[in-house]
């Protein structure tokens, strides 16, 4: 059994699977769709918050450092999926390209990490919309909530709504939804650039000295959350026996490992690759320059908000985010602004969640991993079924659960299928040398290994907790692996060419 786990599908068999009867889906998108799909995906309440949360608690005016560190990493790792996404453009992302490389063993494991990462993530953004809806009302004087009770229940029917819409519009086609999804996304980002144009009017160069703040203990700083517990400080220094601290080189890498948050989903546009039109062009183009796009809007971002006010003004506050910048400078009018900018950004970050999610569910279903019956597509070409199970689950769990606690599994789950994705450059290199191309990843294998290893580091930066969660969910995923996915295998029953 223990080579038999490693068996590794062909691209060729991979690339024919595509055309399976019943379970193929339509090619519509072009690369404008993938790259508003990213920015969608990308620019949601992060962009307005964890800048200002993580210059307060981990790197002062240096975060503007940790987003270029994070952005770097995250665009060259997602340059890694573009050159696999030109040579294999198959629904499944990570998953599938894993499978070809490393084995089916490494595939289900990242395709079960993309399953948490999406699920987990689905379900906190659109909870998080229904809180920040409520908000938006507020501010505006209007009467009324979306949490209603239910028995003994309390039940936010915002999330329901929300996934319900988009759900509804992916069944109908991606296309459709790429569509609606892009016309809001154009409005965000209109938003966002208007913000921080406004915002540069109280910048005070003051603000930013000392630029790299010294290092001191966590517990010195009001709100920070590794003073409360030692499971809450990276891993790497609780490994080492390093009092938790915040601030200095340590806060600058903690701070870059808070702030990937901000820039997860591009990783959700390459499951798209089998619904795009000449993939080996579109999908590397449309990765490209959505990740250029919200690279620079995340560094203006941070600029503004460590530029108005002192990153220990922002310390003093339990969760402090860009509209704390505003208000603290008396520019309360820009928090309806942010507020409203923060409900279309969700919005547009929850359809591409559950494209992502379905899509993962629907290529390991494909292969026999999960029960084959979830890869059924209708008339629409889309997995209509799977995909209403999927909302219908990611709505209930947001409904009805306080699942704050989990949003840090979303990293953990996708820097894992980072680094594997990178590792697998220069194996299917090695491998396959023969294959066609459109995009490569230039110096190779040093390169790939180096964005292996910077996607590591960031890992070994979430917090004790984040990885107990995160091996709990791995060995889960192995009972299921072993006790359904390994005999149902399409590969290893033969049904294959492996």
């Amino acid at each position: 059994m223990a080579m038999h786990v490693f068996r590794t599908k062909t691209v060729e068999q991979t690339l024919a699977e595509t055309g399976e009867e019943g379970r193929s889906l339509k090619r519509n998108l072009t690369w404008w769709d993938l790259s508003i799909m990213g920015v969608a995906v990308a620019v949601g309440a992060g962009i307005f918050s964890v800048g200002a949360q993580a210059a307060a608690f981990h790197a002062g005016p240096a975060v503007i450092i940790s987003f270029l560190i994070a952005g770097v990493v995250c665009g060259a790792a997602v340059m890694c999926y573009a050159e696999f996404a030109s040579m294999i453009p198959v629904a499944g992302s990570a998953y599938t390209f894993t499978y070809t490389t490393v084995g089916e063993i490494v595939a289900w494991i990242i395709g079960w990490d993309l399953i948490l990462e999406m699920m987990m993530a689905g379900s906190v953004i659109s909870k998080y919309w229904g809180v920040y809806l409520n908000d938006f009302m507020r501010l505006m004087d209007w009467q009324g909530s979306t949490v209603v009770q239910v028995g003994p229940l309390s039940v936010d029917l915002a999330p329901i709504v929300i996934v319900a819409f988009f759900t509804t519009l992916l069944v109908f086609g991606t296309k459709i939804g790429a569509r609606v999804d892009g016309a809001m996304t154009v409005f965000k980002i209109a938003i966002v650039f208007f913000v921080v144009i406004v915002g540069f009017f109280y910048v005070k160069a003051s603000n930013f000295t000392p630029f790299i703040p010294p290092s001191e203990p966590a517990s010195a700083v009001s709100g920070g959350s590794l003073a409360a517990n030692s499971l809450n400080q990276p891993l790497w220094q609780w490994a080492t026996g390093m009092a938790p601290s915040v601030y200095g080189v340590p806060g600058i890498l903690s701070g870059a490992a808070l702030v990937f948050f901000a820039f997860l989903g591009f990783d959700v546009v390459a499951t798209a690759s089998e619904e795009t039109i000449n993939p080996k062009r579109n999908v590397p183009l449309g990765i490209g320059a959505g990740m250029a796009l919200i690279i620079i809007m995340y560094t203006l971002v941070a600029i503004v908000t460590t530029g108005m006010v002192s990153y220990k003004d922002l310390a003093k506050r339990d969760s402090p985010s860009l509209a704390t910048a505003f208000e603290l400078v008396g520019a309360d009018w820009a928090a309806k602004i942010i507020s409203f900018g923060i409900v279309l950004g969700l919005a547009t970050v929850v359809m591409v969640l559950l494209l992502g999610l379905t899509r993962v569910v629907f290529a390991m279903s494909r292969d026999g991993l999960l029960p084959r019956g979830l890869s059924k597509t209708g008339r629409h070409g889309t997995p209509a079924v799977l995909q209403i199970a999927v909302g219908a689950v990611v709505a209930l769990v947001a409904a009805l659960f306080d699942i704050g606690v989990l949003s840090d599994m979303v990293n953990i789950g996708t820097l894992s299928a980072f680094t594997l994705v990178a590792v697998s450059v220069p194996i299917m290199r090695r491998k396959r040398p023969d294959l066609q191309r459109s995009f490569t990843m230039p110096g190779n294998p040093w390169v790939p290994l180096l964005i292996a290893a910077a996607n590591l580091w960031l890992m070994l930066n979430l917090s004790v907790l984040t990885w107990v969660r995160f091996v709990v969910w791995l060995v889960i995923g192995f009972a299921v692996y072993f006790g359904y996915g390994y005999r149902h295998s399409r590969l290893g029953s033969g049904e294959l060419a492996g």
